[in-house]
Order: structure tokens, then sequence, then C-alpha cells
């Protein structure tokens, strides 16, 4: 749709010609300056013809400036984009630990981080209408990525990630509280914490229930994902099998801790020992926190006032050199009459007759 942000300005319209008709004439000056070669300058004026036109082509600049002025513009059809009010944060452990290569990931032993990163990466993605941001913790907690709605950004963070940026120990409640502070600075109707560590609490200063308490007055439900397979082939001497023993790379998994984090904030635990219950566990949140989406209209917005007055600049342009051409070209007829009178004539072939 066509309109004009500002259509009362097209009531400038007859500024000009009110001007002329109330505005004093000059008076004539007594001195005048004179010009020996004054019939060889450019004038505007003329017969009536071009009088008119002359007036014409400056009534039509100053009504496309005017139009320029207006700010025309035009809206596209409706676009409608769903959005929700939750707020959801992914605190994600990258201490030491989580180099433990017991996930096997397309048939391969694969890191706890790897396989994390592919899974809560396509959960990030998924989340399309929510606001999401990501806590990278270890020995310190820190906010990678601010609450947003740019989930591929989010995604691409995740992925960027290398263990030991954030120290080797583990500081589960301090990403809690950092999670809690940053959901609390926007209203929402819903805020969700998922966190997910291969460990205890080792380092930080706020204790991981004391966080929990916390979280549990702002109104933040926590969900508490414990990672890392129960059981692991360490290899003997030099790699070889000879000596290799079977140990729990998860001995040192909090499991009471994650669990009473989440019963405290109304939310829940998951135990995952393999990419696939990982994956399944995200699927399940999916479930449970489903994305609700509120329908918003808008219509895409494009300014037009680059062609009025892209246009009217155009006409000056050429209403200022017109006679500037004009008496170009009669010069160079004068010139070209000049040397004919003098009886200088060519032939086909280009020479010259005198």
């Amino acid at each position: 749709m066509f309109e004009f942000a500002l259509p009362w300005l097209f009531l400038l319209l007859p500024l000009p010609l009110l001007a002329r008709r109330l505005l004093p004439k000059n008076e004539p000056l007594n001195s005048a300056l004179k010009v020996p070669y004054y019939q060889q300058l450019p004038r505007k004026g003329g017969s009536a013809t071009g009088n008119l036109l002359n007036l014409f082509l400056l009534w039509l600049i100053w009504s496309l400036l005017v139009a320029a002025a207006a700010r025309p513009q035009w809206y596209g059809e409706p676009i409608t984009q769903t959005s929700s009010a939750r707020d959801l944060l992914i605190a994600v452990d990258i201490s030491g630990s989580m180099e433990t290569p017991d996930m096997i990931l397309n048939g391969n032993p694969a890191m706890r981080i790897t396989a994390v990163k592919n899974v809560v990466g396509d959960f990030v993605l998924r989340r399309k209408g929510d606001r999401l941001g990501l806590v990278l913790f270890g020995t310190r907690a820190y906010l990678q990525a601010p609450l947003t709605f740019d989930r591929e950004t989010v995604e691409t963070l995740l992925g960027e990630a290398q263990i030991g940026f954030a120290g080797q120990g583990t500081a589960i409640g301090d990403a809690i509280g950092l999670s809690v502070k940053r959901l609390t600075q926007r209203p929402a109707d819903q805020r969700v914490l998922i966190l997910l560590t291969d460990g205890a609490n080792t380092a930080g200063e706020v204790e991981p229930l004391k966080a929990a308490e916390l979280a549990k007055q702002a109104g933040v439900k926590v969900y508490t994902i414990g990672v890392g397979a129960e059981e692991m082939v360490q290899p003997g001497l030099l790699g070889s099998r000879f000596g290799a023993r079977r140990v729990n790379p998860s001995r040192d998994l909090d499991s009471e801790t994650l669990q009473a984090i989440a019963d405290k904030t109304g939310g829940r635990y998951f135990r995952a020992h393999n990419p696939e219950e990982l994956a399944n566990i995200y699927t399940e949140l999916d479930r449970l926190e489903p994305v609700e989406q509120e329908a918003e209209t808008y219509r895409p917005l494009r300014a037009l006032y680059i062609w009025p007055l892209a246009t009217a600049l155009l006409l000056a342009a050429l209403w200022a050199t017109a006679p500037l051409i004009g008496t170009a070209m009669s010069n160079m007829g004068s010139r070209r009459s000049t040397v004919n009178n003098s009886g200088v004539t060519a032939n086909d072939n280009g020479s010259l007759n005198l």
C-alpha cells in the first residue's frame, strides 16, 4: 500500500506563487554594468513559449521536492512472526573432565564436550521463538551469549567453546547464580535454566543449594543434566590391551545435589550415559517446555522519497546547464559558418580544396 507519511506538506505547493504575488518587487538600480559581449551571454528569457516552459520546469522541480519531503512510502504485505515470552538459559560445563572420551559418536569414541555440542546445538536451533542465552562454567562462570532471539549465533558460540577457558574446576553454584541474575533482568512469564555438568561443585563462591534457593525465589525453573558413561576401558601400558582395566569415569558426578536443585526449583534431573540418551533428554525438554508462540503481525516499510528527490535534482541540473549547452552549440555553429565562408571545402576522400 502506497501512502505519504506527511501529506499536509502538500499545502506548501502554492508557496512560490504566493511569494511572487506578495513579496515586493526589486527596485531598479540607477547604476548599470555595461558588458561589450552581452549578446553572447546565456539568458533564461526569450519567447512566451520559452518562458512558460521555464516556469513549468521550475514548478515541477518544486512539486517533486515537496513530494519527497512528504515522505512517500510503501507498506508490504502483512508478515506474521511468532515469539514467546520464555527466557531460556543453557549452562554448559567446560571443565577439564569434559575431555573424557567416554562417548560413542558415529561409532567412534568422542569427548563429552563434543557430544554435548552436537546435541545441545540441535536443541538451540529448534527453539524458534524463545530468547536463548549461553553460560559456560568451569572454575568460574561467565556469560557467553546474552538472551537473544538469534539462535544461530548462540549455536555458533557453543561450538566455539574450548575446554579450560574457564578453569579446570566446576562452579555449579556460581553458574546458577549468574544465570538467575541474567534471567531476572528481563520481564518474562517463564524463566528456565538447563544446567549440564559431569561432576560435582568444586569451585566458586556460592553453594549449589543456596543458588537453587535464589532461583526458586526468582521464579527460575532449573533442569539439571548429569552426563558421562559409568564404564570405560582404560588402556594399559603404551595404549595396549595389556594391563587395561575398566573404570567408572563418572564417579565424581554429584547426582544427589543435581536432583535436589531440580526438586527445589520445580524442574527435573536427567542422567545421560551416552549421546542417544542426551538427545532423548532434550527431546523431553522440548515436550516439558513447549515453545509458546504468540503471533505478531507487522508490515515491512520501504521509503520512496529518494525517487522524487533524485528526479528533482536531475531536472534542476538540466535547467541550470541548458543555457550553457545552447551557447556552446551556437558558438560551434558560428565557427563552422566562418570556415565555410572562407572557401574551405572538403572532398569525399578527405582532402581540402581552398
